[in-house]
């Protein structure tokens, strides 16, 4: 009696396996593929600092309203990144338009404003319309938020901040980083043809992980 269903016993054994093995197969292959939702960089690492942590950069534009969009879902990113992991920002002077964006960027980081005045500039801009464009009406956008506005056109103006505009774009460039928002990590992988900012930082979360467990 018992053999007449060994047979059945084996093709369900059999089937068993290769579901298990079409499973292992499943979970053995990354989410995301080179050449498709990332590339790497050629040549050596172009890292943005000499931290030692692994890094993830956000390219971006107070100027820009995908990076407004982005904005909120890069900070839930930001406290999500394992330790040893660290995320910078870097502005991007594309255009004359954008120039002033990057300086205030700058000024407002050496002035330790950017935790509280980051969200804050796209909200006014974008979400309440704020004219703010210039150098004078970013000038009083972070006076407004108690800043020293002489102290922030002093900084955002200074040719220490015309030099590191120059080599944060010298470097943007060897990124291959052509819009905004744009994220590098490590200076090795830059994420591409995502089709939602959700997954922009899926890929960006990914990607970190790994290159931690690679070192």
């Amino acid at each position: 009696m018992f053999k007449r269903f060994a047979p059945l016993c084996v093709l369900a054994l059999s089937a068993g396996l290769l579901l298990a093995s079409a499973c292992s197969a499943q979970a053995d292959t990354p989410p995301y593929a080179e050449g498709s939702e990332y590339v790497t960089l050629p040549g050596p690492p172009q890292r943005y600092s000499s931290e030692g942590k692994v890094e993830v950069v956000e390219v971006f534009s107070y100027g820009c309203i995908h990076c407004a969009q982005f904005a909120p879902i890069a900070e839930k990113l930001r406290k999500q990144l394992p330790a040893g992991v660290t995320f910078k920002l870097l502005p991007a002077p594309f255009s004359a338009e954008w120039l002033p964006y990057a300086r205030a960027y700058y000024a407002a980081r050496q002035l330790g404003v950017v935790e509280r005045t980051h969200l804050q500039l796209f909200a006014d801009k974008f979400g309440e319309h704020y004219p703010i464009s210039s150098m004078d009406e970013l000038a009083d956008f972070y006076a407004r938020h108690g800043v020293d506005r002489a102290k922030f056109m002093q900084i955002a103006t200074s040719a220490e901040t015309t030099a590191k505009l120059k080599s944060d774009l010298a470097l943007i460039q060897k990124w291959q980083v052509d819009g905004t928002p744009s994220i590098v990590v490590d200076g090795k992988y830059r994420v591409t043809n995502v089709h939602s900012l959700e997954e922009l930082a899926a890929v960006t979360q990914w990607l970190a992980k790994r290159e931690l467990g690679g070192k």
